[in-house]
């Protein structure tokens, strides 16, 4: 069976459409809830709205867009969905503020600088309204990445943020004062999302690796552990565990079934099946495949499978193949006997790889 794909393309007035989370609602309807960027900057500080899509079909048709979450900042992006053990809806994302005043009066000493936190807001009513949006990590100005579609709540109850920061060095520019190196740090909830706090133990990269440990996520495995994957600049993903809820953690190591350039993974278990299921840009010359620059080195696209929890992958399978778009950032939903993706797309001459998102319905 073909699998049914939705693009969502860019256009005039909306240079980019990116970074999005899927929910089942109680009527059956699926939601998708991603950034779509108003003015005229695809960049990530572009200005920016959080929209909403349904679908009655499991994913083969969509509605027009509603607004969500208006831009309360420079900037509102990276959105996870979660359906709740308590049975609301948990929405989390990144607000980015430049030179925000606020930010200014409470820390004088940090002017001109750049804040990219998590915020998180619930729903009681199936997504037509939402909390105030809450600050995760009541911090002074820092500089962390939140993924799309990394919200995880464990059996035990507890939810896990992952996010990678990248330390503040105190130059002037944007890009500057912004440390390239990062480490990933989890903030867990153990009551429902109404309060948090940091773990126990961070993850640290080693000191060579020039890119640390970035755009990190989380599964929870069937022994009760938790596994850690991150994005790094050597060739492949890194992981780690842990084996009390994420409060503290294993050295991160590398993960050779998962060989790629700075793009992330993703990884999510089928509930019918118990199988995990991964999608991420797979480098390993099997493929054939060389990517142009416009590509940005994220292409292929491979989705693959495991029935030991991670020890090992098979099924391969190839969702992307053309040279000069990129995949990237990427949500998952099991419904049913299909698997919904969404995921970047853009490239080639006409655009560049974030500008573009696909909904992509595989028939499992």
């Amino acid at each position: 069976m073909e699998d049914v794909v939705t693009n969502l393309f860019h256009g005039e007035g909306n240079p980019r459409n990116s970074e999005g989370a899927f929910v089942k609602l109680k009527d059956g309807r699926l939601m998708f809830v991603y950034t779509r960027y108003n003015r005229n900057s695809y960049d990530d500080g572009g200005e920016a709205e959080i929209v909403a899509i349904t679908s009655a079909d499991g994913g083969r048709s969509w509605s027009d867009w509603r607004l969500v979450i208006p831009n309360r900042a420079q900037n509102v992006m990276s959105v996870s969905l979660l359906r709740l053990q308590d049975g609301r809806i948990a929405m989390a994302y990144a607000e980015k503020r430049y030179k925000d005043r606020q930010l200014v009066e409470k820390w004088p000493n940090d002017k001109g600088i750049l804040d990219c936190r998590p915020f998180i807001c619930f729903s009681s009513d199936e997504g037509e309204t939402w909390t105030t949006p809450q600050d995760v990590t009541q911090y002074p100005p820092v500089y962390m990445v939140l993924n799309n579609d990394r919200l995880v709540q464990l059996s035990s109850g507890r939810i896990i943020i992952p996010v990678a920061i990248h330390h503040l060095t105190g130059g002037g520019g944007l890009i500057e004062n912004v440390h390239n190196r990062a480490e990933t740090y989890f903030f867990l909830s153990d009551d429902g999302g109404a309060t948090w706090r940091e773990a126990r133990q961070c993850c640290y990269p080693p000191q060579w690796m020039d890119s640390g440990l970035r755009e990190p996520g989380v599964i929870e495995l069937a022994d009760g552990r938790v596994m850690a994957w991150f994005r790094t600049n050597v060739g492949r993903q890194w992981k780690a565990f842990s084996s009390d809820g994420g409060e503290t953690w294993t050295a991160a190591v590398p993960a050779d079934e998962f060989p790629s350039q700075e793009s992330p993974l993703s990884v999510k278990r089928n509930p019918k099946t118990g199988e995990l299921f991964a999608v991420w840009c797979d480098i390993d010359p099997r493929w054939g495949i060389q990517p142009t620059p416009e590509s940005w080195q994220r292409t292929p696209l491979v989705l693959a499978r495991s029935t030991d929890d991670g020890q090992s992958w098979h099924s391969h399978r190839l969702l992307e193949t053309a040279p000069d778009h990129g995949f990237c950032y990427i949500a998952m939903l099991f419904d049913d006997d299909a698997l919904l993706l969404a995921y970047c797309c853009g490239g080639g001459k006409d655009g560049i790889v974030l500008q573009d998102t696909r909904i992509r319905r595989i028939q499992l």
